[in-house]
């Protein structure tokens, strides 16, 4: 029994895209989209086109290699609203695995779920309209899904709303954290009841969208919604599971071996603290012959092509010209300049900032995908004001760092901070040129 496992898909992102062009569908890999038509995708955001093809490679993955069960553990879209048009693109890739023969187990992740209680979550469409070989898992339970190799057993952990915890009367009096606790205690009670219901004669997987303790988090803190709450490592990593596939959190990791506790990631980088890291989806081959706890013949991590992002940092401080040094920079990377989404960072004195000539700069790095911003880091006295000229000249986020300077805020905080910063600039330049 051959599964996928794939989270996080986020259909929606848009952040460093820019309107797809011809010559951007004629690039597309021949796995995007098959059978329809590329002019519909004219116009459309890059970003968006960059998670499809993803998902695609994903899909494509699944029927071409017979896998038996696909799944899916939270979060197909980036917002809770998806527009129409997201949530056609995402139903057309899970229609082409049930129009395949292969079964699709969706869990319900956070962003997965309306702002509103009581609303239906972006998933539901699917039982809704009987879709053959989908199943969702909107709440914490036992199902059984039937694939090709067998019966499989999924046990579901959906994204837990806090606030419903929250708005307990039990909880009056109660502090965020005490209610955290509360919340931990009450899954994994549900969960051990849940388990003690399973067949040790066919094979279990655990498809949980949660935060678990001890896991690598990256850029997807500044995507999270609400308060957070925790599980331990000790509440999923039960040997009655074969697998146990976990989403929400975007670094690809293994949190323990036996069984496999996995966070397959996200399928593609959301930002540039996600530059270094693999995208993809994970493949675990069972023998449903074999006793519990022996069945987990394999599983691999599969790399997604996807869209590269670099970094260049340029350091002009102990030369004259800045520009000069950044066209340096850029020319040690120009090889990695095609298809990737570039920012270049130049550090400079406060009296080099004159010198920077940033149209010969651009021009250099004319052979990358997207030019994300060119950001001028420059060395200044600190001082808790601006003078009336510079404060009507300065760039948004150079003025936040020397807020931050002005305040000593810790380097690991301001680069957080800033980088949070630029996410925003970056979603509302996407709007006001959507």
């Amino acid at each position: 029994m051959r599964l996928l496992h794939i989270a996080d898909i986020h259909v929606g992102v848009e952040t460093y895209g820019r309107p797809a062009s011809q010559a951007d569908l004629d690039a597309l890999p021949d796995y995007f989209a098959p059978g329809e038509d590329r002019k519909q995708f004219l116009g459309a955001n890059t970003r968006l086109l960059d998670f499809l093809a993803a998902m695609d490679y994903a899909v494509d993955y699944a029927i071409t290699r017979e896998v038996d069960l696909v799944l899916f553990a939270g979060d197909a879209y980036k917002a809770r609203n998806p527009t129409q048009t997201h949530q056609r693109e995402f139903a057309r890739r899970i229609a082409r695995l049930s129009a395949a023969g292969v079964p699709v187990f969706l869990t319900v992740g956070n962003h997965d779920l309306p702002h509103v209680v009581n609303r239906a979550s972006a998933l539901e469409i699917f039982p809704t309209l009987n879709v053959a070989n989908v199943a969702v898992g909107d709440s914490l339970a036992l199902h059984r899904v039937r694939t090709k190799a067998g019966d499989a057993q999924v046990v579901a952990l959906p994204w837990v709303r806090i606030g419903q915890y929250m708005a307990r009367e039990d909880t009056r009096g109660k502090t965020l954290e005490e209610i955290k606790r509360d919340v931990e205690v009450s899954l994994t009670n549900i969960l051990r009841e849940e388990v003690a219901k399973l067949d040790p004669a066919e094979p279990a997987v655990l498809c949980a969208h949660v935060n678990v303790a001890g896991a690598k988090a990256a850029s997807e803190q500044s995507m999270m919604l609400g308060n957070d709450h925790v599980v331990s490592l000790g509440a999923v990593a039960i040997p009655q599971f074969d697998y146990v596939a976990l989403g929400n959190i975007h670094k690809h990791q293994t949190l323990t071996e036996h069984p496999p506790v996995v966070y397959a990631g996200s399928i593609e980088r959301v930002d540039f603290s996600e530059e270094r890291e693999d995208k993809g989806f994970v493949v675990a081959d069972l023998d449903p012959s074999r006793p519990q706890g022996e069945r987990l013949l394999r599983w691999e991590f599969v790399a997604v092509p996807a869209r590269p992002m670099l970094t260049i940092t340029a350091d002009a401080r102990q030369s004259g010209d800045p520009t000069s040094a950044a066209l340096a920079a850029v020319a040690k990377r120009d090889a990695d300049l095609p298809g990737a989404i570039v920012r270049l960072r130049v550090e400079m004195q406060a009296e080099q900032e004159p010198l920077f000539r940033e149209p010969e700069v651009r021009q250099a790095l004319a052979a990358a995908f997207t030019i994300a911003g060119i950001e001028r880091r420059v060395e200044r006295e600190r001082r808790a004001r601006l003078p009336v000229g510079d404060a009507e000249r300065i760039e948004p986020l150079d003025a936040l760092r020397r807020y931050f300077q002005s305040k000593a805020t810790p380097e690991a905080r301001e680069r957080a901070l800033l980088q949070y910063a630029e996410n925003l600039l970056q979603e509302e330049m996407a709007e006001r040129e959507g």
